[in-house]
């Protein structure tokens, strides 16, 4: 009789002990603050940045009841349409992605989203133009003209800024023999004399750039002028100066003055000042972290913060930057700001 009834008192008090800890967990997330990164698929490197960057900010703002996650999407476009449902708060994207969605031009025509803003430049999507030596006359991207030439996989983010940039320099497809390749088709055909050369902007060292230099393609990487940069900006303000070091490929000897296009944290007007603040400060005052996330993410510094961005910054970061006397450009003042500025 007397184990019976110890065996309901355990039970019960087990009951209780299981409803205290539901409602516990319950109230912890009620509140927690869950917030998602957008990046693209599992197979490049927005998704290990957006899942690293995310684990770095939910173990450093565990005490703000904050916690990231990082989620898979088809890339920049479908990112922008997970921003505006709030199915995800942040989103990497590609700085000319960001820059026609919040305008409201080409992919977006007509339907501008005003309420994007960014973060902070994540790492440099690299240009490079790539030319078979006997087609190679000043070096630069003018001795595209009349070659066979990969633009790039058809409907990819490559071929739209490859696009951008040939107008940029008054070439378009009717005046090169375009193809639709990826990268490593791209080396495979110029090695085999069925391609003049291609556009394969990546992170450096580009593993098909490595290859191209390595299995002795007679081929380098051309020169991008200032007077060329800045009439590619003038088309689409997205991309800067960059300069590939010597060796950075094997047999290459000199410098190469290209472009680079950043891929881009962001987020929207909606979300608080204080949490991007936060995801801000973790983000730079924890670098040693952060730089273990990926070769690329060594690039994530405040000098390069600002390096290419154009949409306005997120109040949070603005507030950040400002704290560490970052020089901010005029036109990435927050414009919440500037209009609480002209009410006074």
């Amino acid at each position: 009789m007397a184990s019976t009834q110890v065996k309901r008192l355990l039970t019960a008090i087990a009951v209780i002990a299981l409803v205290i800890m539901a409602i516990t967990g319950k109230i912890e997330n009620a509140n927690k603050r869950f917030l998602s990164v957008a990046t693209a698929s599992t197979g490049g490197t927005y998704y290990p940045m957006g899942v690293g960057l995310a684990n770095v900010w939910s173990h450093h703002l565990k005490q703000e009841n904050i916690q990231v996650t990082g989620q898979s999407s088809a890339g920049s476009i479908e990112n922008i349409d997970l921003l505006q449902k709030n199915e995800a708060q942040l989103a990497i994207l590609q700085s000319l992605i960001a820059v026609e969605a919040y305008q409201g031009v080409r992919s977006f025509k007509n339907h501008p989203y005003q309420d994007l803003r960014s973060i902070s430049v994540l790492w440099p999507n690299v240009e490079h133009f790539v030319l078979v030596d006997d087609k190679v006359k000043d070096g630069t991207l003018n001795d595209i003209a009349g070659t066979r030439f990969s633009v790039g996989p058809q409907a990819s983010g490559t071929e739209q800024s490859t696009l951008i940039i040939l107008q940029g320099v008054n070439l378009s497809k009717q005046k090169i023999h375009p193809e639709y390749l990826g990268y490593g088709d791209t080396v495979s055909a110029m090695r085999d004399g069925r391609l003049d050369g291609g556009a394969l902007p990546a992170g450096v060292p580009a593993s098909a750039v490595t290859d191209m230099y390595a299995s002795g393609v007679p081929a380098r990487i051309l020169n991008v002028t200032d007077e060329q940069l800045k009439k590619i900006n003038a088309i689409a303000n997205s991309w800067f100066r960059f300069i590939i070091k010597p060796e950075t490929y094997p047999r290459q000897k000199q410098p190469i003055h290209t472009i680079a296009q950043p891929n881009i944290l962001m987020t929207t007007r909606k979300i608080d000042e204080k949490t991007i603040y936060e995801l801000t400060k973790v983000m730079f005052e924890n670098q040693k972290e952060v730089h273990q996330i990926h070769s690329s993410a060594k690039y994530i510094l405040p000098e390069n913060a600002l390096k290419g961005v154009s949409v306005p910054l997120h109040l949070g970061a603005y507030r950040y930057y400002r704290e560490i006397g970052l020089n901010i450009p005029d036109y990435l003042v927050p414009p919440e700001l500037k209009s609480t500025n002209n009410q006074h």
